[in-house]
């Protein structure tokens, strides 16, 4: 107890009672904002990804497309090196079977079977060119209702080494025997050729009179070549032998490669008032993505289901020209356009 000038007695906790007041009101507010800014945070909206490719963001690619078009290079020439290898072991930039090379080919039917593993050694023993046997099986019910053989040999050759592995006589009742000339085969297979050829010149002029640029029409054309090339070399990886079927593969493929690589161009190019190139890359990627994915599962499964090897065959270079359209419209196309539209400050 302290005495003021009046000499009233003052108690010293009365003049700290205001500041302790004031002091725990400071407290208690700074307190209720901590509890209220996590609840303001929560508030907020995430700030939504922007992307352009797969596990790439809008600002990514923009920093390092060139690096995209660079990874596409790479695998360009690898394609290039693969075909050059085939061409230099094989004659070829492909494996052909008897219908693009010319040959014999014999279908063994019956109830008893050869086994194909052990027809095909001892044929291989016994003719000195290249033999395939192969099974044929039901669509429907998959069983194996014929053993086909395939090679360039003479098909007198060849029908004798058969019979002599079978033990009896081949007749028409229990097996057919085609023979094509190889100068057929090989004409058949050079007018293939020109038809693919100038299926990519109208493409092209098609192209051109569409978007009236050189660099963009040359990127989707490209692209074209890139998905034939590239499901050329996974068959060829594959060891798979190409027959006029895949030939008409290779041109549907063609065919829809185009329309992606257009999808993106017409998207970047044609709508530059819609928002960023960037978005509108996004934009295009996610139809065309789900258009490619959609037809490659449903192309696989096919795959799968069917027994007969033409149809194996289209399927599976369908699919390998699918796979191959992903790289090269999203990484490799998809570069080309975004440099062309720097180069010319299109927005």
């Amino acid at each position: 107890m302290e005495e003021n000038t009046n000499g009233v007695g003052v108690d010293e906790n009365s003049q700290n009672l205001p500041q302790q007041v004031k002091t725990e009101a400071t407290i208690e507010q700074k307190e209720e904002i901590k509890q209220e800014k996590p609840r303001i945070e929560e508030k907020q909206p995430k700030e939504k990804k922007n992307y352009v490719l797969p596990f790439v963001t809008s600002e990514t690619y923009s920093k390092h497309y060139k690096k995209f078009l660079l990874l596409w290079v790479i695998i360009c020439l690898l394609i290039i090196a693969n075909l050059f290898y085939m061409y230099s072991t094989t004659g070829d930039v492909m494996r052909k079977d008897v219908s693009l090379t010319g040959g014999t080919t014999i279908s063994i039917y019956g109830n008893s079977l050869p086994n194909v593993n052990e027809l095909s050694n001892y044929l291989s023993n016994k003719i000195s060119e290249e033999v395939f046997v192969r099974t044929l099986n039901d669509i429907t019910s998959g069983k194996q209702v014929a053993v086909i053989v395939e090679t360039k040999a003479d098909a007198n050759l060849t029908q004798n080494a058969i019979e002599q592995f079978l033990g009896y006589p081949l007749t028409s009742d229990n097996s057919t025997i085609e023979v094509s000339g190889s100068n057929l085969s090989s004409s058949f297979y050079k007018q293939l050729i020109i038809a693919l050829l100038i299926s990519f010149l109208f493409m092209g002029i098609t192209v051109f009179i569409i978007f009236k640029a050189p660099v963009p029409s040359l990127a989707v054309i490209q692209c074209g070549l890139f998905d034939v090339l590239g499901a050329l070399v996974i068959a060829n990886i594959f060891s798979l032998r190409v027959s006029t079927a895949g030939i008409a593969a290779l041109l549907m493929m063609m065919g829809y490669s185009v329309g992606t690589d257009i999808l993106l161009t017409t998207k970047v190019l044609k709508r530059r008032g819609e928002n960023t190139i960037d978005y509108r890359m996004k934009s295009a990627f996610k139809t065309g993505i789900i258009m490619t994915l959609t037809s490659l599962v449903a192309v696989l499964l096919a795959y799968f289901v069917v027994t007969s090897p033409v149809l194996k065959q289209i399927f599976f270079i369908l699919s390998a020209g699918l796979v191959m359209d992903v790289v090269g419209t999203w990484v490799g196309n998809a570069a080309i356009i975004k440099w062309y539209c720097d180069k010319k400050g299109y927005n």
